[in-house]
């Protein structure tokens, strides 16, 4: 693994801090990301396990909501958009694996005590932004919907999906709520590939650790693109038998995440 880059010196009164290096990384570092958190996984699966119920019990309450308030046309885009949230529901799986990492007591109780941290306030702000961008994703794919369908309330669902994948106005519907689903996803990914994981680690602030992200993505686009496929190929078949792989997918992303960052940030 090569290094690229040096820590930026600023003597300027009031400047941004100055960005950690940033190393270029390959997919042989992706891999052995994703060992490392089954490896992590493996060895504290109940309490990880536990963690992770939050995310498919959620998915299911959205989709439940969404099916019984007659606004199925967001069902997909809820379960899309809410893998934007996904860095930040595993906060606690950040901090069990930096404790593993260290030899320190990893056991499912210091996952909650990142509540107690002085950088609570940073990861609470950073999930504040990424929650603003999930809510912002919901309204343009609602705009996009009423703009090109706009199907009575009261459809069924057979009639709904008959329309979206046999008419021509379903599918250019597909194809622009996708494109702008997909700008979302780069921007929520640039932003906290590697943020979360090094507030917790090094107790910086927001606009620090979101510039260090992006730094990280623009140094290694290829194989940070690679990254985002992966992560989200996982969620994908997590979520196939309804929802309940991600309780495995969630603990194994969550700490591949924070081993990635300790590959890609200069420690």
């Amino acid at each position: 693994m090569a290094d690229i880059g040096s820590h930026l010196d600023d003597h300027t009164h009031g400047a941004a801090p100055a960005l950690p290096r940033i190393h270029t990384i390959t997919t042989r570092d992706l891999r052995d990301a994703l060992r490392r958190g089954w490896e992590d996984f493996k060895a504290q699966p109940s309490h990880l396990a536990f963690i992770a119920l939050i995310y498919p019990i959620a998915g299911v309450l959205l989709a439940h909501l969404t099916v019984s308030y007659n606004i199925f046309p967001l069902l997909f885009p809820l379960l899309g958009g809410f893998a934007l949230l996904g860095p930040f529901a595993a906060i606690g799986l950040y901090e069990i694996s930096r404790r593993r990492e260290r030899g320190l007591d990893s056991s499912w109780e210091h996952a909650f005590a990142l509540l107690r941290s002085p950088a609570i306030g940073q990861i609470a702000l950073l999930g504040a932004m990424l929650t603003g961008l999930f809510l912002a994703w919901l309204f343009c794919a609602w705009l996009i919907y009423r703009g090109m369908l706009a199907l009575p309330a009261d459809i069924s669902t057979a009639d709904f999906l008959r329309t979206v994948f046999t008419t021509f106005d379903g599918w250019l519907m597909v194809v622009v709520g996708n494109s702008v689903g997909l700008l979302f996803a780069i921007l929520a990914f640039s932003m906290s590939v590697v943020a979360f994981p090094q507030i917790i680690d090094r107790r910086v602030d927001v606009a620090t650790a979101v510039r260090t992200s992006i730094a990280a993505v623009e140094q290694n686009p290829r194989v940070m693109m690679i990254w985002g496929l992966m992560v989200t190929g996982l969620l994908v078949l997590g979520c196939l038998p309804m929802l309940v792989g991600l309780i495995v997918v969630m603990p194994v992303l969550g700490h591949a995440t924070w081993h990635l960052y300790r590959k890609v940030v200069d420690g």
